[in-house]
């Protein structure tokens, strides 16, 4: 699975931006999908998951009520539409196919293939 994240950008703080990753080579109807970000001197951190199973979504706590994943199996690409920017939210952001299900966290490593980031900066 070969996954390409875009749509990063800047933007002032309290706007919004929406993210896209598309996949090719394999369809993702049967992965779960996610978004992870990356700041600079800082771990990776979950951001967002949507399963295949059930079409349950996750998300984590720093963007829960501002964030909202959806997967369109049909164009095989999951979206972040991210409303409400702080400036904690810039970072460098991962797409990233799973065949894995919930099993009380999201982690990295739960993830086997990875997009190239896309870099999002939020102005104060």
């Amino acid at each position: 699975v070969q996954l390409q994240a875009y749509g990063g950008g800047l933007v002032q703080a309290g706007g919004s931006l929406r993210l896209s990753c598309a996949a090719s080579g394999r369809r993702l109807s049967t992965y779960t999908l996610g978004w992870f970000r990356q700041a600079p001197g800082k771990e990776r951190e979950f951001v967002s998951a949507a399963t295949w199973n059930n079409g349950r979504t996750y998300y984590g706590a720093s963007v829960k009520g501002r964030f909202t994943i959806s997967r369109d199996d049909a164009k095989n690409t999951v979206t972040l539409q991210m409303n409400s920017l702080k400036p904690e939210d810039a970072a460098v952001y991962y797409c990233a196919a799973s065949t894995r299900l919930y099993a009380g966290n999201w982690r990295p490593t739960d993830f086997a293939y990875w997009g190239r980031g896309t870099l999002v900066t939020v102005s104060s």
